[in-house]
């Protein structure tokens, strides 16, 4: 239509930079208190044997929802433990408890107010919608930027996305009582605070509870995308099957939740009138299981200190012993694993798994503050444009001499479609080339527009990479690739070279597993962001007989621990100092 784009995204992030830079303490004091709380919750839950919290559990289900549901559940989560899931399990139940305290808080307040107030209610309204209807993804881009990486900002999106529900039925519930009632309440004098807690909130309960039970199930749905940005537990466990292709792990895990939403969802509905509530009243039995978890969290909250580090280090307490990693999975953090055994580093320290957008968001935060952080690096990457960084000497070798990035196409393609798999074949270029596309990237061009601009500007190599391969006639190309920043500019910047040649291709984003099981598969023709002989070797293993290696596209990358300049660090000995 020929009018002028909008600036939105930039108005947003103008907006979110500056939240940041003026209520950082802010965010840092939610952050501590939020972080204390669950680990505190977590020990509640980990006291003892497993065994001790699986039969409270079922004597919960079977006095709120009958005996065949205790029966499930100790069935259930004895399955779960048997698994190996019960540490990921326990770590998300505190997740979803947690979401589930704060969204209550919130959720039912708001919802007593907008049923007091068509204002407020026609304000809260849209706002719920965008809630419910917003990406939960999207929820984690600022949830990082403002509380870090970790469980604290996978239970900010949980409670975003959880909460409207809540809110929602409160206001339902307490305008859904009878007109005749209110008026009789009013007649014998009655005041609104009255009205509200006598006669409202009672009839509405069934109701409110209902938007409760609804909210627990949307945020346990989101324990899969809180992994994203390193919240432990089940979804941690779903997205590393993901990201590797193992079905019978991603199943186990998914089982494991599956029992865990079914238990809650029965006891949230029955709690209300549970099903031997004439046998022992409920006030009885749930004053009990009540003190139980108080005199639980108040024994691990005042029972001693917190233990101290076995090897006391000046750098491992500022970063809190934590190395910040990327993908579950990914060969960079099997490296880094093999890098904290082969140093001393696997007592003390902890390597946080999420994704590389997480890792690049927390070295940002982290980077404008000149806080400390300890992350796992690669080039080439556009942070080491952006910002002054430095990978730690690695004098044990743990890392290896570095990699090149290889060329990966199905069986048959040579055959089927030579032109295309000779420019891919002949596909080359340097560290150098791939920065200055992912700068461009970073810049905030689209990464089709960012390719189209350096094939423009350097003909001469892509002339090298078509040179003697027929032109396409429209044959179609599919490409798949990771969503790391290098991957996104290689694959980009290939396709629009093949595109030029005629022929019609497209991008497919996967994970890395999925990304090798679809060249292998010939559901996809070929990937140019395979690093090998470390990060992707597993795959290259697995599918070796199914995939044809055309050998490196780039060379002269490297991996290692990354610090900011600024860090007094030069080697990863000096972490055991």
């Amino acid at each position: 239509m020929g009018l002028p784009q909008i600036p939105l995204a930039d108005w947003v992030d103008t907006a979110v930079g500056w939240i940041i830079t003026n209520f950082q303490g802010f965010f840092s004091g939610i952050s501590a208190f939020t972080e204390g709380f669950i680990d505190r919750l977590v020990k509640v839950l980990e006291l003892g044997p497993p065994l001790l919290l699986i039969i409270l559990i079922t004597l919960l289900a079977f006095y709120t929802s009958r005996w065949s549901i205790g029966l499930f559940t100790l069935i259930g989560l004895l399955l779960i433990e048997n698994l190996g899931l019960w540490d990921a399990t326990v770590n998300t139940l505190a997740l979803v408890l947690s979401s589930v305290v704060i969204t209550i808080l919130i959720g039912i307040p708001i919802g007593i107010w907008a049923s007091q107030s068509d204002k407020v209610r026609q304000i809260v309204t849209p706002i719920l919608d965008f809630m419910q209807t917003m990406p939960g993804f999207v929820y984690l881009i600022p949830a990082i930027l403002f509380f870090g990486i970790g469980v604290v900002p996978g239970i900010i999106a949980s409670v975003i996305f959880a909460v409207p529900p809540t809110i929602r039925l409160t206001n339902l519930g307490i305008r859904e009582v009878p007109k005749d009632l209110i008026e009789a309440s009013n007649a014998f004098g009655s005041t609104t605070s009255q009205r509200l807690f006598t006669l409202q909130l009672p009839l509405a309960a069934p109701t409110i509870l209902a938007g409760v039970n609804q909210s627990i199930m949307l945020a346990l749905s989101m324990v899969v995308i809180a992994s994203l940005v390193g919240a432990p537990g089940l979804g941690a466990e779903v997205y590393r099957a993901v990201t590797q292709v193992q079905v019978g792990g991603g199943f186990v895990a998914g089982l494991a939740i599956v029992i865990i939403a079914i238990i809650l969802d029965r006891i949230s509905q029955n709690l209300r009138k549970p099903a031997y509530h004439q046998v022992i009243p409920k006030r009885f039995a749930y004053s009990i299981f009540s003190l139980l978890v108080i005199g639980a969290f108040i024994a691990v909250s005042f029972g001693g200190g917190q233990a101290e580090k076995a090897s006391p280090s000046k750098v491992g307490e500022q970063v809190d012993y934590k190395i910040t990693g990327i993908d579950p999975g990914a060969g960079l953090m099997k490296s880094t694993e093999k890098a904290m055994k082969d140093y001393g580093l696997e007592g003390d320290w902890t390597l946080i798994e999420g994704s590389s957008a997480a890792m690049t968001a927390e070295l940002q935060k982290a980077y404008e503050q000149k806080e400390p952080i300890i992350i796992t690096g690669w080039t080439p990457h556009w942070m080491f444009t952006k910002y002054k960084l430095k990978y730690l000497e690695d004098p044990k070798g743990s890392f290896g001499k570095g990699e090149s990035i290889h060329t990966i196409v199905r069986k048959g393609l040579e055959e089927e479609n030579p032109g295309a798999y000779k420019i891919l074949d002949q596909f080359s270029w340097e560290p150098k080339d791939m920065e200055e596309v992912m700068g461009d990237i970073q810049e905030g061009m689209k990464p089709e527009e960012a390719a189209e601009k350096w094939i423009n500007g350097h003909p001469d190599k892509v002339k090298k990479w078509t040179d003697g391969a027929q032109k396409g006639n429209g044959e179609k190309v599919s490409l798949v690739y990771v969503s790391w920043e290098s991957e996104i500019a290689s694959t980009n910047v290939i396709g629009a070279a093949l595109k030029k040649q005629g022929y019609d291709v497209t991008l497919k984003q996967v994970e890395a597993g999925p990304m090798f099981t679809g060249v292998a598969n010939g559901s996809a023709d070929a990937l140019v962001a395979a690093w090998l002989p470390t990060t992707h070797q597993d795959y290259i293993n697995e599918y070796k007989d199914q995939i044809i290696d055309l050998g490196p596209n780039l060379e002269g990358t490297k991996l290692g621990l990354t610090v900011p300049e600024y860090m007094p660090i030069e080697s990863i000995e000096d972490l055991k100092k």
